[in-house]
């Protein structure tokens, strides 16, 4: 069957590049992957006669940019594709859009600049005399370039992690500016990840709530949240994927109760999203969210790695934390901006 106009607006959307220089469409070759990837998920390979018994995994050391299938006709087969299940075209739409994301953040790590004497050379006077001018300075750039990909990793996954969530349980996030849940103590609107206007219900999603603040100012704004989403006329939400216990969790888990919230932490946390997901979205939580941040939290080292090493040789950079490494072909292509850990203010028309 055709698709709708609706449904081709959707697609649209879902292929559309963004506006930086590092975003790409989606092309046919990409989509047919990426359609092959969800039909294996979703076992209904036999549905699809055309598309392999195995696909290169999602999840690759490989460049992205290889993650291609050849020789398919990807229209009609995504017309198919959505007479699945009626969550086929937000089990597609989530699934492309982490691509994208992964696809950009690999063309930083190539094109993100390296740093000036500029930008570093003040920061020396903090520690000269503690190595050479020589070996301080190269410190400096290595420095501040891993710096500034932490500040995109920052950004790109306000454009993620939060959205694909929301729209996995059919929510949508919302930036500060165009927020329905309104400061008690000023004008305006504060970010909420998630809007589920059928439950009434707004959410705060978490991975872990740590002792360490990011200031009283910031851990006021996380306390206020549940009373200005109950003011609000909205159920406030708290979900903790990681049952860590400590006094920060205890605290923000009492404001959420004293705004008459639900909290959901650990197992309860992923049993509630995967109930609110239902069949087919709870597959793509349970295998491109649930499993890589639940091995990450379990490898994660309670102390520093005993070695990183990073290395530069002809414009290719290749960076050794213990017995692995990753290595990155430098392309250069244009001046990037910092970015920060927050949603965006156009978060809520990243997803269709």
């Amino acid at each position: 069957m055709a698709l709708s106009k609706t449904q081709r607006a959707v697609l649209t959307k879902i292929r559309a590049a963004g506006n930086s220089l590092l975003d790409e469409r989606l092309d046919d070759a990409t989509c047919s992957y990426l359609l092959a990837v969800a039909i294996h998920d979703l076992a209904v390979t036999a549905q699809f006669p055309e598309i392999p018994n195995k696909v290169s995994p999602f999840f690759t050391k490989d460049s992205l940019t290889d993650l291609r299938l050849e020789n398919v006709s990807f229209l009609p087969l995504y017309e198919r594709f959505l007479d699945v299940h009626e969550d086929s075209q937000a089990y597609f739409a989530c699934l492309a859009k982490l691509h994208k994301s992964r696809l950009k953040y690999e063309r930083i790590l190539r094109a993100q600049p390296l740093p000036t004497f500029d930008q570093v050379g003040p920061r020396g006077l903090l520690q000269y005399g503690s190595l050479t001018p020589e070996a301080l300075a190269g410190l400096l750039y290595w420095r501040k370039w891993l710096f500034d990909l932490d500040n995109r990793a920052g950004q790109e996954t306000g454009y993620l992690f939060e959205p694909i969530i929301a729209y996995a349980i059919g929510g949508v996030p919302f930036g500060a500016k165009k927020s329905p849940i309104r400061r008690i103590d000023k004008d305006g609107g504060r970010q909420v990840d998630a809007i589920c206007d059928e439950s009434n219900r707004a959410y705060e999603f978490k991975v872990r709530v740590t002792i360490a603040s990011s200031g009283q100012g910031r851990w006021r704004e996380e306390l206020s949240f549940p009373q200005e989403a109950r003011q609000s006329g909205y159920t406030p939400i708290l979900v903790v994927l990681d049952p860590t216990e400590n006094e920060k969790l205890t605290e923000l888990s009492a404001a959420f109760v004293n705004a008459g919230g639900e909290i959901y932490i650990g197992d309860k946390a992923w049993n509630h999203l995967k109930e609110e997901a239902g069949e087919i979205m709870s597959k793509f939580i349970d295998r491109y969210v649930e499993e890589p941040l639940q091995k990450l939290l379990e490898e994660a080292p309670q102390k520093l790695p005993s070695s990183l090493v990073t290395l530069d040789h002809a414009n290719n950079i290749r960076i050794t934390v213990g017995n692995d490494s990753l290595d990155i072909q430098r392309q250069p292509i244009a001046e990037l901006g910092d970015g920060e850990d927050e949603l965006p203010e156009d978060v809520d028309e990243e997803l269709p």
